[in-house]
C-alpha cells in the first residue's frame, strides 16, 4: 500500500449510528470514528504513539471505540473518545484513553458488537477449547465468560439480548455452528447440521426476523443458503446465490421485518476476475441484482436501514468520510445483473428428523435444517 493510499475496512457499532476503522495518514496509523447522520463525520482518535496495523477496534453505541492492542504477547484493551479540539492534521481531536485490562493468551481477536451496544466479546482459541472473554462492558477488566470445546470462529448474535452468541465450531475436522448460551455459564448446543459429515457454517444473522445466512458443503460444494430461526422448513440453497467464478460474503441484512423474514434485503460482497462488486439479494427473489460500488468503498462494510436503503461508506482523497445510499430496485424482476440461469432452488439434502430452529439454543438437539 502506497503512502497515499486509503485503507479498507470499517466496523459497526450495534445501532448503525458509529462505525470505527484503522486509517493511516504518512506512514502513521491511528483509529478513526465515523458519526452517521445527515452529514456524516470523521474524528480521529490518535494517541501518543502510532498503532501497529493489525490492531483491531469497535465502536460502542455511546460513542466510545474499544480499541485492542497485542503489545508483548499481551492483549490490551481500551476505550478511546474525544476530548478537545483539532491539534492537527495527523492527530484531529484530542483522544482521551481509559485503559480496561489485558488478557494474557497465544491468539485474541473481537466478535461482532453485542446487541446491548455497550458490551463486547472476544475469542481466543486453545489447543483444545476456546474462550469467550467479555472484554468492555462487565463490573472490572475482561472476564472469561465461557470454554466453548474446539477449535471456534465466526459469531454472529441470535437475539437481541445479547444472550445467544453463534460460533463456528471445528472438531475432528468437522465444522458445525453452535450456540453459546451466556446466561447459562456458555452451555453449548448445535445449531446447524444440514448432512452428517458437512462443514456448515453460519455467514449472517438477523436477531429481529430470524433470517440466517449460511454457508455448507453438504451438496459437495460450498454453496450458501438460508434459512429461519424457529422455521421447519429446511436450509435453502437458491440457484441465483451459486456463482463458481465468483466468491459471495453477504455482510448486511435488513433489520426490521419481525414477521417477513424472506422479505429482508441482503447485501453481498462480490470478489472475482474483474474486482470486487455489491449484490442485492432477497430470499423471495430469483436474481442477484449487481451494482458497481461507490469509489473508495470500504470493501465489506454496509448498514441496511429499516426503510430498505443500504448505507455504504467510502473514503477518497476528496472525500475522506463520505456514505452512499442505495436502494434496493422497485423491480427485481429484471436484475441489471444474473449471476446464473434461472433454475429451481436447490434444497438441503432430506433428514431423518428436522428439529425447529428456535428450540436449538435450548434442547441440546440437532438442527438440520
Amino acid at each position: 500500500m502506497g503512502p497515499d493510499a486509503v485503507p479498507a475496512g470499517c466496523v459497526f457499532a450495534a445501532d448503525g449510528s458509529y462505525a470505527a476503522r484503522l486509517t493511516r495518514e504518512g506512514p502513521s496509523w491511528y483509529p478513526e470514528r465515523w458519526t452517521f447522520g445527515p452529514e456524516p463525520y470523521a474524528v480521529a482518535l490518535a494517541g501518543n504513539q502510532p498503532e501497529e496495523p493489525g490492531t483491531e477496534v469497535l465502536p460502542l453505541a455511546d460513542g466510545q471505540v474499544l480499541i485492542h492492542r497485542t503489545p508483548a504477547g499481551l492483549h490490551t484493551f481500551s476505550l478511546l473518545y474525544p476530548t478537545g479540539p483539532a491539534t492537527g492534521p495527523a492527530t484531529g481531536r484530542q483522544t482521551g484513553e481509559r485503559p480496561l485490562g489485558s488478557v494474557e493468551c497465544h491468539a485474541l481477536s473481537l466478535l461482532p458488537a453485542a446487541p446491548d451496544g455497550a458490551t463486547a466479546y472476544a475469542l481466543a482459541p486453545g489447543e483444545a477449547s476456546t474462550a469467550v472473554w467479555r472484554v468492555a462492558g462487565g463490573a472490572y477488566g475482561p472476564q472469561h465468560v465461557a470454554e466453548v470445546p474446539g477449535f471456534c470462529a465466526g459469531g454472529a448474535w441470535l437475539d437481541t439480548s445479547g444472550r445467544l452468541l453463534a460460533l463456528d465450531q471445528e472438531r475432528d475436522g468437522v465444522t458445525k455452528t453452535v450456540v453459546v448460551d451466556l446466561k447459562r455459564g456458555g452451555e453449548t448446543t448445535p445449531l446447524l447440521q444440514i448432512a452428517e459429515h458437512s462443514n456448515d457454517r453460519l455467514l449472517l444473522a438477523d436477531p429481529e426476523s430470524g433470517l440466517l445466512l449460511v454457508r455448507s458443503d453438504a451438496a459437495g460444494e460450498d454453496r450458501i443458503g438460508w434459512g429461519v430461526l424457529g422455521s421447519m422448513l429446511p436450509v435453502r440453497f437458491p440457484r441465483c446465490l451459486r456463482a463458481p467464478d465468483l466468491l459471495l460474503t453477504p455482510f448486511a441484512v435488513q433489520p426490521g421485518q419481525l414477521l417477513t423474514p424472506e422479505a429482508c434485503a441482503v447485501a453481498l460482497r462480490m470478489d472475482g476476475p474483474g474486482g470486487t462488486g455489491i449484490g442485492l439479494w432477497r430470499p423471495t427473489s430469483r436474481h442477484v441484482v449487481g451494482l458497481t460500488p461507490p469509489e473508495g468503498w470500504l470493501a465489506g462494510a454496509g448498514r441496511w436501514t429499516r426503510a430498505g436503503v443500504l448505507r455504504l461508506p467510502y473514503a477518497t482523497r476528496n472525500v475522506p468520510c463520505g456514505v452512499a445510499d442505495v436502494d434496493f430496485p422497485a423491480s427485481a424482476s429484471e436484475p441489471v445483473e444474473d449471476l446464473a440461469p434461472e433454475e429451481p432452488e436447490a434444497e438441503s439434502p432430506p433428514a431423518a428428523r428436522p428439529v425447529p430452529l428456535r428450540e436449538a439454543p435450548l434442547t441440546g438437539r440437532a438442527v438440520v435444517g
